[in-house]
């Protein structure tokens, strides 16, 4: 996932560019695996030394992630991951609703079979993660993003996209109780049998139902 960085010769704004683009990618990742999470302080120096990179290219990055809303600068403190009120985490989820009720109707309309069995394939192994949280929801996001996929609406997967980034703000995954996986399991199902089934209308109620569950899941796992 992360860019090849710059090539030998390359002029220095593009070395620039693309140092600060590894710097955000980098970012990006260690927040999803829970390396940094919200509430923790980005020091320039400190994220350098640990992407290998000089202080510029991180100094982009963090201001990428403020314009992401992902970082706030706060006064006598610096670059801080920012943390989502309760309110904030229940507009985040009711956003979600909408995109993937859609992203879920479209797909049943749109989406092929191989695309079908690939989500059916991420499920069962999804099942298998009990013990590996982290790759439990790895795999749980892989399975919305291949929603997306096959909803073949590119506007649609760029909305997606943008919230996504909102999402690393919701804090650890709530996968460390075995039972949340099976629930998840389930409702992935119910959705891929409305999928399967070329029902547009089931297919967007699954997704909105899978959702509504999560963030009771959510709620419950904060301290919010």
């Amino acid at each position: 996932m992360y860019p090849s960085g710059y090539e030998n010769g390359d002029a220095l704004p593009d070395q620039t560019t693309s140092s600060g683009e590894k710097a955000y990618s980098a970012l990006i990742e260690a927040l999803r695996h829970g390396t940094y999470k919200p509430g923790d302080r980005l020091r320039e120096e400190n994220v350098a030394e640990q992407l290998a990179l000089s202080r510029t290219p991180v100094r982009e990055a963090i201001r990428r992630l403020e314009s992401d809303r992902i970082v706030e600068h706060r006064p006598r403190v610096g670059a801080v991951i920012r943390q989502l009120t309760r309110t904030e985490v229940v507009e985040l989820y009711e956003m979600r609703v909408v995109l993937e009720r859609a992203a879920a109707g479209l797909a049943a309309k749109h989406g092929a079979q191989a695309e079908f069995d690939a989500l059916a394939a991420l499920n069962a192994r999804l099942l298998e993660t009990r013990d590996t949280p982290v790759v439990a929801a790895a795999l749980n996001q892989d399975f919305h993003r291949g929603l997306y996929h096959a909803g073949r609406n590119r506007f649609l997967h760029d909305a997606a996209r943008a919230m996504n980034n909102s999402l690393l703000l919701l804090g650890p995954t709530t996968y460390t109780d075995p039972d949340r996986i099976d629930v998840v399991a389930g409702e992935h199902d119910a959705i891929l049998a409305a999928l399967r089934a070329q029902d547009a209308t089931a297919a967007a109620n699954a997704a909105e139902a899978h959702l509504q569950t999560s963030l009771v899941y959510r709620l419950r796992a904060t301290d919010l």
